[in-house]
């Protein structure tokens, strides 16, 4: 696991947040985020953790406007066939939201 860079964006959420709690029972949230970029759409991983998390999860719906601000990272893991697989994920230290 590498860190990469900042990452700052708007974007909505591609479906509701999911909400887990590691052996530890700390909270930690998964979101869907997509951004328009010209004709289609770039979608960012991002996951929250603490109370944050927790907060997400009771106001946050799909479809939501969303601001994010964290750290990329990008996450290796080895598949069912045994190759090396890797993808980017934000670990957001701000997720801002409004409920208009």
């Amino acid at each position: 696991m590498t860190k990469n860079k900042n990452e700052l964006f708007i974007g909505r959420l591609g479906r509701d947040p999911e909400l887990k709690y590691t052996r530890k029972l700390k909270p930690v949230c998964h979101l869907a985020v997509g951004i328009n970029e010209s004709d289609k759409a770039e979608w960012k991983k991002v996951v929250v953790w603490g109370e944050q998390a927790e907060l997400c999860k009771t106001h946050l719906k799909k479809g939501q406007s969303v601001f994010v601000q964290g750290q990329i990272k990008e996450q290796s893991y080895i598949n069912k066939k045994g190759e090396d697989q890797s993808y980017l994920e934000v670990n957001a230290s701000l997720v801002g939201f409004t409920n208009l």
